[in-house]
């Protein structure tokens, strides 16, 4: 029997291939799957929620009708037992992210909320949100220094 439904936490930005790939993968274990854009004080993403959950949305083909997009001020645990989650899902791409996600995962089950990791496929393990900043920041400089190089040819 699937668990009815589960949350899937995180900033996601960006929301990469490897996130992507999770909800696709939790989507066939539960019959309802949230992506919760959690809005955190301590980051500064490069877009606001809003426009994040659209992104989020965007990346996912229409047919995920039981992958639901929504946004969060506050803790994740609260959230799941305001709504009747009782799985966090979360990714884990290296074995040092593992010693993090056990620390949460503690805490979270004390809250009565279970946590289950699905581990990141290989091929997209290297691709962290990190990384992705990263190199659309490079390539959005690229484009601006040929934009001033073409303007400052005679």
């Amino acid at each position: 029997m699937r668990v009815s439904m589960a949350v899937y936490p995180g900033t996601f930005d960006p929301f990469t291939p490897g996130h992507r790939d999770l909800v696709a993968r939790a989507r066939v274990l539960f019959n309802r799957i949230i992506v919760l854009l959690a809005v955190n004080a301590e980051k500064q993403p490069t877009a606001g929620a809003t426009a994040r959950a659209v992104q989020v949305r965007d990346a996912m083909p229409a047919a995920w009708d039981n992958v639901e997009v929504d946004t969060w001020t506050g803790l994740t645990t609260a959230y799941c037992l305001r709504r009747s989650a009782t799985v966090i899902v979360r990714g884990v791409r290296t074995a040092a992210d593992l010693g993090y996600e056990y620390q949460l995962a503690a805490m979270n089950e004390q809250l009565g909320i279970q946590t289950i990791w699905l581990p990141t496929r290989p091929h997209l393990a290297a691709i962290s949100s990190t990384a992705a900043r990263a190199h659309r920041s490079a390539q959005s400089a690229r484009r601006s220094h040929n934009a001033e190089s073409k303007a400052q040819l005679p």
